[in-house]
C-alpha cells in the first residue's frame, strides 16, 4: 500500500516532532528548560505559520480526509497567530505568580496541532481525532495553576463539558454516518444533494451543532465559559478566547458548509437560534459584571453569535464575513487581555473594573488602546469592528435574514453600554494609584493587536480580499 502524501500535512508534522524534541528537552532539564522551551514553541510556531503562508493550491492527502485549501490556510494563519500571542501573553506573567511550569509551552504546541486538524479536517473522523487532541490539552491548561482552586475549578467544569460535548458531536456523527453511509464531507454533500434531509440525518445535524456550540461558546452550550475564564490564569483565559475560536469557527464553517449544503434550510434554522440566543445573552449578560474577565467572556460569547450572523447567510458573502470578523476578533481580543494583564498592582494582578479608574492619567497609552478595543468591540465606526459587523449583517440581509439583522444591530446596541462603561471609568472616574509596569511580550501583543486594528479601521480592503479569496475556496 502506497503511503500518502505527507506536503500538505507539513505545518502539523513540524508542530508534532516540535513537540516531542520539547517534551524530551522538559523531562532532561525540567523547569531549567521553561525559557528555552517557550523559545522553541514560539519558533516552531513561526515555521509552521511560514509553511502555511507559502503553500498555494488545493491539497489533499489521506485518502481525501485532510484538506488545505484558502479557507484552511487563512484560518491556520489566525490560529496560529494567537497561540504565538498567548505564549508571548503567559511566559512573564505566569512565572511572577510562580504557575509557570515547562509543561505550558508544550500544550499549547499540542493544542494548535489539534486545532489545524480541525481546520483541515474532510471528513467527520478526521475532525473528531483533531477535536480531542485540541481538548485533551486544554484540560490540562485549564487547571494549569493547580494550587488555585479556582484554576482547578475551572478545569474540571471545563473537562466535564468538554467531555459531554465531544459524545454529542460524536453521536451526532454516528447517526450522519448511518444514514449516509459515508464519513467523508464531500460524499455527505452527495447524499444530501437533493435537499431531503431525512429525520434521521436532521437528528444527527443537531447533535453535531450542539457539540460544535460549546467549542465556540454558543448559548445554550455557554455555562462553562464565564466560570473558566474567571478561574483560569488570565493568560490561559486570554488563549481561550484567541487561538481555540478561531479553529473552532472554521470547524464550524467546514462541517455545514462543506458537508451539508443540501441541507442548509434544516441548519440554518439552528444556527439562526443559537446566533440570536448568543448575540442577546452576551449583551445582556454583561451589564451586571463587575470582574473584567467575566465581561469579557460575556464579550466573547456575543461575538460568536455575530459571527454566526454570516454563517446562516450560507452564501461565499456570508462565509467572507465570518472570516473578516474572526480576523479582527482575535486581534481585539488579544488587546483587551493584555490590558488585563497589565493590570498588576502589589505584585497582584487585579480584575476588578473598578481598578481601572483614572487610568488615563496614570497610564495615558494603554487607557488610548484600551479605549480603541471597546470602541472596536461595540461596533463604533470607523474602527474594524465596525466594518466586522457590516460584512456579517450585509451577508445576512443579502440572504433575506431580515430578522436576524435587526437582533444583531439591537444587541450591538445594549452591548455598547457595557463597553463604554470601561471608557468612562478610565478617563471620568477619580484615579487610582498606578499599574506596575508590564512584561515585554504584554506590550508587544498589545502593540501589535492596536496597530492592526487601528489600521483596519481605515484601509479594511487587504484584509477583505483575503477573506473572500479564502472564501471562494469552500464554494
Amino acid at each position: 500500500m502506497a503511503l500518502p502524501a505527507l506536503g500538505p500535512a507539513l505545518p502539523e508534522i513540524i508542530l508534532a516532532i516540535g513537540a516531542i524534541v520539547m517534551v524530551l528537552i522538559g523531562a532532561i532539564q525540567g523547569e531549567r528548560a521553561t525559557r528555552l522551551l517557550e523559545g522553541l514553541a514560539l519558533a516552531l510556531l513561526a515555521v509552521a505559520l511560514a509553511v502555511v503562508v507559502s503553500a498555494g493550491g488545493k491539497l489533499l492527502t489521506f485518502n481525501d480526509g485532510f484538506i488545505v485549501d484558502g479557507f484552511a490556510r487563512f484560518m491556520k494563519v489566525l490560529t496560529l497567530l494567537g497561540a504565538g500571542a498567548a505564549i508571548l501573553l503567559s511566559a512573564e506573567t505566569l512565572r511572577r505568580d510562580g504557575a509557570m511550569r515547562f509543561e505550558f509551552p508544550i500544550l499549547v504546541v499540542l493544542a494548535t496541532i489539534g486545532m489545524m486538524m480541525m481546520i483541515s479536517a474532510n471528513d467527520l473522523i478526521g475532525l473528531y481525532v483533531g477535536l480531542e487532541l485540541q481538548s485533551l490539552a486544554l484540560y490540562v491548561v485549564a487547571a494549569f495553576d493547580r494550587d488555585n482552586a479556582r484554576s482547578t475549578e475551572a478545569g474540571l467544569k471545563y473537562f466535564v463539558l468538554g467531555a459531554l460535548s465531544s459524545g454529542m458531536l460524536l453521536y451526532g456523527g454516528s447517526l450522519v454516518y448511518g444514514f449516509t453511509g459515508t464519513v467523508t464531507f464531500t460524499g455527505i454533500a452527495a447524499a444530501t444533494q437533493g435537499g431531503h434531509a431525512g429525520i434521521g440525518l436532521i437528528f444527527g445535524i443537531v447533535f453535531i451543532a450542539a457539540g460544535v456550540a460549546f467549542k465556540i461558546s454558543a448559548v445554550p452550550f455557554h455555562m462553562w465559559t464565564p466560570d473558566v475564564y474567571e478561574g483560569a490564569p488570565t493568560p490561559v483565559a486570554a488563549f481561550f478566547a484567541s487561538a481555540p475560536k478561531m479553529a473552532a469557527m472554521a470547524m464550524v464553517i467546514r462541517v455545514f458548509v462543506g458537508a451539508f449544503p443540501g441541507a442548509i434550510h434544516e441548519w440554518r434554522q439552528i444556527i439562526v437560534f443559537i446566533s440570536i440566543a448568543s448575540m442577546a445573552l452576551g449583551a445582556f449578560a454583561a451589564i451586571g459584571q463587575r470582574n473584567i474577565k467575566r465581561l469579557l467572556a460575556y464579550s466573547s460569547i456575543a461575538n460568536m453569535g455575530y459571527a454566526l450572523v454570516g454563517l446562516a447567510a450560507g452564501t461565499p458573502d456570508g462565509v467572507r464575513g465570518v472570516m473578516t470578523y474572526m480576523a479582527i476578533y482575535l486581534a481585539t481580543t488579544l488587546a483587551a487581555f493584555a490590558c488585563v494583564l497589565m493590570m498588576r498592582r502589589d505584585g497582584k494582578l487585579v480584575e476588578d473594573i473598578s481598578e481601572l479608574a483614572g487610568l488615563s492619567r496614570t497610564n495615558g497609552w494603554m487607557a488610548f488602546a484600551m479605549s480603541m478595543m471597546m470602541f472596536s468591540l461595540a461596533g463604533i465606526p470607523p474602527l474594524a469592528g465596525f466594518w466586522a459587523k457590516w460584512y456579517v449583517f450585509s451577508a445576512a440581509i443579502d440572504a433575506k435574514l431580515y430578522v436576524l439583522a435587526v437582533v444583531g444591530v439591537l444587541t450591538s446596541v445594549v452591548g455598547a453600554y457595557y463597553y463604554l462603561r470601561l471608557v468612562k471609568v478610565m478617563y471620568f472616574d477619580e484615579p487610582k494609584p498606578a499599574f506596575e509596569a508590564a512584561d515585554y511580550g504584554v506590550r508587544t501583543v498589545l502593540l501589535l493587536s492596536t496597530i492592526f486594528v487601528l489600521a483596519l479601521s481605515f484601509l479594511p480592503a487587504p484584509l477583505f480580499d483575503a477573506a473572500e479569496a479564502a472564501a471562494k475556496s469552500l464554494f
